[in-house]
């Protein structure tokens, strides 16, 4: 097996994360919609035994990846006389990473967090349908709102109700996602951190990869808006 066979079939592996990843979004949104319309909770808890299994396939290709890589750079580092079996070191890198497998680094992985996070956000702002008794969705769309502060439809950077809220995993706020985006850029290119914009923050770190979708803002904002 040769170097350019090798880069080739990562660049292969490395998509087939992106449909796993795409995945585990979709099952997050069926998971949603689920609670959202009061679906049995066993129907939701086979969408979390589904994100455990993608979560399993990203563990795998992960370790495959990441043996074949160390095993390229070992042997470019080493430059040994005759090429060895690329394949067979890297099975044996492969196989030692999957026996230092545990269930916990599933319930690590990030989407399957965010799925926890989520449900368990719809599944509490739902919990008030057993207080409207015959209320219809639409009653019980606006109440959820309400319980959200209006303070929180409004980006702290545009001063505008969202469309697409993301929530900064370090500090819990909340803010437009193209602005928050366009401002880490422009510090970026000055080579300044982004100091968190909603007022009395102390974080001053803000980082693209620290925002995720707030799926539950979203979804009473565009109930909102069909209202």
């Amino acid at each position: 097996i040769s170097f350019n066979a090798i880069d080739s079939a990562l660049s292969s592996l490395k998509n087939c994360q992106s449909y796993i990843n795409s995945g585990m979004d979709v099952t997050t949104q069926v998971a949603l919609d689920l609670v959202e319309s009061f679906n049995d909770e066993e129907d939701v808890n086979n969408m979390e035994k589904v994100m455990l299994e993608y979560a399993a396939m990203d563990r795998e290709l992960n370790h495959y990846i990441k043996a074949f890589e160390e095993t390229i750079n070992q042997v470019k580092r080493e430059k040994p006389e005759n090429l060895p079996d690329l394949e067979s070191l890297a099975k044996e890198k492969f196989l030692e990473m999957e026996s230092k497998n545990s269930d916990s680094d599933l319930q690590r992985n990030e989407k399957y967090m965010y799925f926890k996070d989520q449900l368990k956000e719809m599944k509490k702002q739902y919990n008030l349908f057993c207080d409207h008794g015959n209320d219809t969705i639409e009653q019980i769309d606006e109440d959820i709102a309400v319980t959200r502060s209006q303070t929180n439809f409004i980006c702290p950077i545009t001063q505008m109700t969202m469309k697409r809220p993301v929530r900064n995993k370090v500090c819990g706020h909340i803010y437009e996602e193209d602005a928050i985006l366009e401002m880490i850029q422009t510090q970026k290119q000055k080579k300044k951190k982004v100091r968190c914009p909603k007022m009395g923050c102390s974080h001053v770190d803000v980082k693209g990869s620290d925002l995720v979708p707030d799926e539950i803002l979203k979804r009473v904002l565009d109930s909102q808006k069909k209202q």
